[in-house]
């Protein structure tokens, strides 16, 4: 009786906590998180939030909810072998970036889950969701780097004021709680295992994942990965002028590029010389920069270049884009700051939760430093990751809970496959980082993107590699094509043009009321050119017939620039999206001195037809018409084509 009673207080033991952990969990389907965007929401996506304990010490404490999105496979295979997919950052949100798995292949066979981690996107509570545009706001600012360091303290501090006015506990958001709030994930949905895609920051939380639940996990894979979170901080600069230098050596070694762009790195350091002198400010959108203003000196070009190599397509325009600091092109410059507003989209919150906690304590202000004297004539590394320090200096005051390195030791016998991604233009997550984190585990592909920066798996050829992966992970997938393609394709030749964005912008955002005086115009100058065009025709006695000829031509070539200007936007963002910051690929330039061909026609017309004003029959059609042409002018001044 006695080994009868010992027994069943083993099992208490065992059961309660198992029961308590599973009643502190919850699912439940939620509405859309785009609840605007039509393509979404025709889709076959589920909406969860997750409930669990904000502190896994405390089960039965304060709860908060992780937002999930669950792209249904379109195979409608319920034994879907999930793919879970973890942002970067830290405070990057998956479900934003839901886009780019939309109509990815690996949707054909895998339900792919996104997941905005505790203190990201649409999880709640939100982490200072608008912190990051404070910081923009900050860097727009014509003022020093210290000066920048310490608005950016009080901004981060007024936000972790905030927090704690929320009751919100701070030690709780860090990746081990991040891979436990997984875990239950994974168990809510039934899933005996999944596949777990991490990108950036998403990498070092697939690792931690990895090490504390290992049998969750049916294979890894981990772009631009994060393999020693206690040198993240250390390296930054060397890492930054390592991969600047290839970007050098392979513009001088491309004869066009060399031609276009002489001597690129020494017009870069001389770029950070001049902006240190004299910082250039540019007028932006007020909807980005309340102020209107964005001052450009050294540290912003140095970020603005190292996020540039970010992106394989950002890489090609490099040479481009120094060359347009170096010469202080304004309505380029101008262009470019959307840009920054979307490097700065992370909850910046949970980043310093995760940086002050995780990265920071085991890096050091000193290595950082040494490492940036190293290269003199970046003048100090880069501020804007110095700044950090200054940053969780102030976010940990007080602070007892300091925590160590997580341990990642089980990694070392993880049976799962893994697929590891490193772009050789990497600025951030060094190609480097590929072989090490390869070396960790015993079942490790390396795939090697020689013409890319952060995150080459997204591309259309990465996006297959990922797919053949997942469906045999058992073999190297075939990424000959991938790794072979080594030669940067540079833009050289761009006419430069600020108009080309604007209009671009223009188009993407589509406001019905401002294009529709620009509809009319067109409806207007169609009607005239058939009208008169079939009076010449029959031949009939034309009245006013010069004035007509005028109208005719000029009308023809605006509806032709306009028809011409959408195609071209078109066919150049295609190929490289961001040659529309600079203006369009010299094959059009043509349309540019089309455009003042257009405006001198107008003036013509005009001047015309003031001089017979009295003599012209129907001068109030003729009138409208020309009101008509001038409207159309009027557009491509407001963008920005003409001046």
């Amino acid at each position: 009786m006695k080994k009868i009673i010992k027994l069943f207080l083993l099992l208490n033991l065992f059961i309660t906590p198992l029961f308590s952990q599973n009643s502190a969990v919850k699912l439940e389907k939620t509405t859309t998180f785009f609840p605007e965007q039509e393509e979404i929401n025709q889709d076959n996506i589920d909406w969860y939030f997750l409930t669990v304990p904000e502190n896994w010490e405390q089960l039965s404490g304060k709860k908060i909810k992780i937002a999930v999105a669950i792209l249904k496979n379109t195979s409608k295979n319920k034994n879907s072998n999930p793919v879970i997919y973890l942002e970067g950052g830290p405070g990057g949100s998956a479900i934003e970036g839901i886009w780019s798995f939309l109509k990815h292949p690996l949707r054909e066979k895998s339900d792919i889950v996104l997941v905005d981690v505790r203190g990201t996107g649409n999880s709640l509570p939100k982490f200072c969701p608008d912190l990051g545009k404070k910081i923009l706001e900050i860097l727009a600012k014509n003022q020093n780097a210290v000066e920048d360091e310490k608005q950016k303290t009080l901004a981060a501090m007024a936000c972790k004021q905030d927090l704690i006015s929320r009751d919100i506990d701070l030690n709780a958001y860090n990746s081990k709680s991040i891979a436990k709030d997984l875990n239950a994930l994974k168990l809510a949905l039934k899933y005996k295992n999944w596949n777990v895609y991490g990108a950036s920051y998403g990498t070092y939380v697939a690792q931690v994942y990895a090490n504390d639940f290992p049998n969750d996990i049916e294979s890894l894979i981990l772009d631009s990965s994060i393999a020693d979170i206690g040198n993240y901080y250390n390296g930054n600069s060397e890492n930054y002028v390592s991969s600047l230098n290839k970007v050098f050596t392979a513009c001088e070694n491309d004869p066009n590029c060399n031609k276009q762009y002489p001597n690129l790195e020494k017009v870069y350091y001389e770029t950070i010389e001049k902006l240190t002198k004299n910082p250039i400010t540019v007028g932006v959108d007020k909807k980005i920069i309340p102020s209107g203003n964005f001052t450009y000196n050294a540290e912003d070009f140095k970020v603005a270049i190292q996020q540039g190599l970010y992106n394989k397509k950002l890489i090609q325009v490099i040479p481009l884009l120094i060359n347009q600091f170096n010469k202080g092109d304004k309505n380029t410059l101008s262009s470019l700051v959307a840009a920054f507003s979307g490097a700065l989209s992370l909850d910046y919150g949970q980043y310093y939760c995760v940086s002050c906690n995780e990265a920071i304590p085991n890096n050091s202000l000193e290595k950082f430093n040494s490492t940036a004297q190293k290269f003199e004539k970046l003048k100090g590394g880069l501020s804007f990751y110095k700044s950090d320090f200054l940053v969780c200096d102030k976010w940990n005051f007080g602070t007892t809970n300091k925590k160590g390195l997580n341990d990642l030791s089980n990694l070392a016998t993880l049976k799962s496959p893994v697929l590891v991604f490193s772009g050789a233009f990497d600025p951030i997550t060094p190609a480097k980082n590929g072989i090490v984190i390869a070396d960790r585990f015993e079942n490790s592909y390396l795939i090697n993107a020689p013409i890319s920066g952060h995150v080459p798996s997204f591309s259309k050829m990465g996006s297959q590699v990922v797919n053949e992966f997942i469906q045999n992970p058992s073999k190297k997938p075939d990424a000959k094509e991938f790794e072979t393609n080594n030669k940067v394709r540079f833009i050289n030749e761009v006419e430069i043009n600020g108009g080309v964005s604007n209009f671009g912008n223009s188009l993407n955002e589509f406001n019905l009321l401002f294009f529709a005086p620009l509809f009319i115009a067109v409806v207007v100058m169609l009607v005239a050119i058939f009208s008169f065009s079939f009076g010449f025709f029959k031949m009939q006695e034309a009245r006013d017939k010069l004035l007509k000829v005028f109208i005719v031509f000029t009308s023809i070539v605006g509806l032709f620039i306009i028809i011409q200007l959408v195609l071209a936007l078109n066919n150049t963002a295609q190929d490289n999206f961001y040659i529309l910051a600079f203006g369009l690929p010299n094959q059009y330039g043509y349309l540019f001195t089309l455009q003042w061909l257009f405006i001198g026609l107008v003036f013509v017309s005009i001047f015309y037809f003031l001089m017979k004003i009295k003599s012209i029959s129907d001068a109030s059609i003729m009138a409208t018409i020309l009101f008509s042409l001038v409207l159309v002018g009027v557009y491509f001044q407001y963008w920005g084509f003409l001046f």
